[in-house]
């Protein structure tokens, strides 16, 4: 057949959607979906959510995108692309996270600066079993760090690497994590939304191609009760207008080397850091990783070389300065994500917050630090609709689109534990 498209954008629960069109519409184009998905959960429960209009006649809203953003896809004869979306009345959709990213790197050009993204994803491989059970892929020789065979049997990641390369996606690592069968897989920084546009293809890309190996690959931060959580850290910095490296305090990196821009986004994210949860971490699944002593961004607290801190700030200086948070899992739009760790850091130089002390503590045994997220999806969803000026930042009408959706996500899961709860997101996420 002719070349096909593949219109796609990325929804409230991280779910790519989209349409296959005709040869005719690989160039500048639009196509329309009905808003009021918006409002569909992950059980495809049709909601009277905030913005979504489900009962002011479903109307449309149109997918836009530029010629020159269509790419080869990974499928048979298909392109793909990326677009922004916009209402009945023709603006932009503010219940779109591409538009909240656009919206915070527009911010951050106020001030001179271009942020600059770097997004590490790690993820779990299952596989059906004779019962049609999903469970872990069978890498019985798979070791943090491990390479190879005994890692991957099946080479589903090296099919993987193959395609994100024919498809000139920029891989900077693929490795296996802690527990076994789980993958951590790294783009190079980038422009934030080109960053994100690469990422939330490349995830999708990379369920896809697994899939066809018979593996289900889950970004979801805990489907294995008694394993590791899997997270989506947040890497980044910011280009001036000279090109060079705003975050660059020398040749060496480290708490005792950054600048007040540093010091300012830091202060941001340790300010708003309860309210980031709600949108970092925003699955009920979420708060099985988000747990003291688990590496996983519970902590307000922050720090250098110290993988116990949620923001971390590299070793590395000069060109390569950047600060890491370490908070968010896969589960959330990787555009919203972005956008409100972009929004916190920049409240934070704005409003000149007062730094807390690094964090001392190993993290295990010894924490310096006395506040956390929450514990559950429940008490996020509160913490993130009090944390009103980050709301209003990452865009008032998409967080309380989020908040009222997520308070009914605690609802329908509320009776669910292990493969039940993993099983309600595991083939969306």
């Amino acid at each position: 057949m002719k070349d096909r498209l593949r219109a796609m954008w990325c929804d409230h629960l991280s779910i790519m959607r989209g349409k296959y069109l005709p040869n005719g519409k690989i160039g500048d184009g639009s196509t329309r979906f009905c808003r009021s998905t918006y409002g569909v959960h992950y059980d495809k429960d049709l909601l009277d959510a905030p913005g979504a209009m489900m009962k002011q006649g479903l109307p449309d809203m149109e997918l836009r995108w530029k010629a020159e953003d269509i790419r080869d896809g990974w499928e048979r004869s298909t392109k793909v692309v990326l677009g922004d979306l916009y209402d009945h009345e023709g603006n932009l959709l503010d219940l779109d996270g591409r538009g909240a990213l656009k919206r915070a790197c527009a911010a951050w050009g106020e001030l001179g600066l271009t942020p600059m993204v770097g997004i590490e994803l790690e993820c779990y491989a299952l596989v059906g079993n004779e019962n049609g059970r999903l469970v872990p892929y069978d890498a019985p020789g798979g070791v943090v760090y491990g390479t190879g065979p005994f890692t991957d049997p099946l080479r589903v990641f090296d099919d993987i690497w193959e395609r994100a390369d024919d498809l000139g996606f920029n891989v900077d690592m693929f490795t296996a994590e802690y527990d076994s069968p789980q993958f951590e897989m790294t783009l190079t920084f980038d422009e934030a939304v080109k960053a994100v546009d690469d990422i939330v293809l490349f995830r999708q890309m990379a369920r896809e191609v697994a899939l066809e190996h018979g593996v289900v690959l889950t970004f979801l931060p805990k489907p294995i009760a008694e394993a590791g959580g899997s997270g989506m850290h947040v890497n980044f910095s910011f280009r001036k207008d000279d090109g060079g490296n705003a975050l660059d305090n020398g040749p060496v990196g480290g708490p005792e080397h950054m600048n007040d821009l540093a010091r300012g986004c830091i202060s941001g994210l340790m300010h708003h850091h309860r309210g980031l949860a709600g949108l970092l971490a925003p699955t009920a699944n979420s708060y099985q990783r988000m747990q003291p002593g688990i590496l996983s961004g519970y902590w307000q607290n922050w720090g250098g070389d110290h993988r116990c801190v949620t923001t971390r700030i590299s070793g590395e200086g000069g060109a390569k300065s950047r600060l890491e948070h370490r908070m968010a899992d896969a589960t959330a739009n990787p555009y919203t994500a972005t956008a409100a760790v972009l929004q916190a850091a920049l409240l934070g130089v704005r409003n000149t917050y007062d730094l807390v002390p690094a964090e001392t503590g190993d993290g295990f045994d010894k924490i310096d630090a006395k506040q956390g997220t929450a514990v559950d999806l429940k008490r996020a969803m509160n913490d993130l609709e009090a944390d009103t000026v980050l709301g209003d930042a990452v865009g008032r009408n998409l967080v309380d689109n989020h908040i009222f959706m997520k308070r009914k996500e605690v609802i329908k899961t509320r009776d669910l534990e292990g493969d039940g709860l993993r099983d309600f997101y595991v083939y969306f996420l």
